[in-house]
């Protein structure tokens, strides 16, 4: 199977449909963690969000347990978001990382972020139909 190759995009750039792309941005900001519960298999998590972005805008950007803390250490610094993907949430764009993505210290800094600009308020509808609640019975 062929690797996918990683596509370098702006903030600006990002659409929700977005994917297995690479981001340079500058960490303005973590806010709360909160604790969740997998539907899964009912484990525990930390998910929090940080405001970040670059001098094309400003995006929300989801994190799990352990990224967390690495990037709240990173407030005031550049990263570089590789393998990421843009996920709705309530009909807003979040960046979050792939299943192989990773968080890295930036090859260059961002010096100016434009916050006027924030991609996380715009609204979008969903791209998949709301799920069911209740189950078929076959007899």
């Amino acid at each position: 199977m062929r690797r996918k190759e990683l596509t370098e995009l702006k903030v600006r750039d990002l659409r929700p449909t977005s994917r297995w792309f690479t981001l340079t941005v500058k960490v303005l900001e973590v806010g709360e963690e909160k604790t969740v519960f997998s539907r899964r298999d009912g484990s525990q998590h930390r998910v929090a969000e940080a405001l970040v972005g670059d001098e094309t805008g400003t995006i929300l950007f989801s994190l799990w347990d352990d990224d967390i803390d690495r990037v709240r250490d990173l407030v005031g610094s550049s990263i570089t978001v590789r393998n990421g993907y843009i996920v709705l949430f309530r009909g807003s764009m979040r960046l979050a990382l792939g299943r192989f993505g990773t968080i890295e210290e930036a090859e260059r800094e961002v010096e100016k972020v434009d916050e006027t600009v924030n991609m996380s308020e715009r609204k979008y509808e969903s791209r998949r139909p709301p799920r069911r609640r209740s189950r078929r019975r076959f007899t």
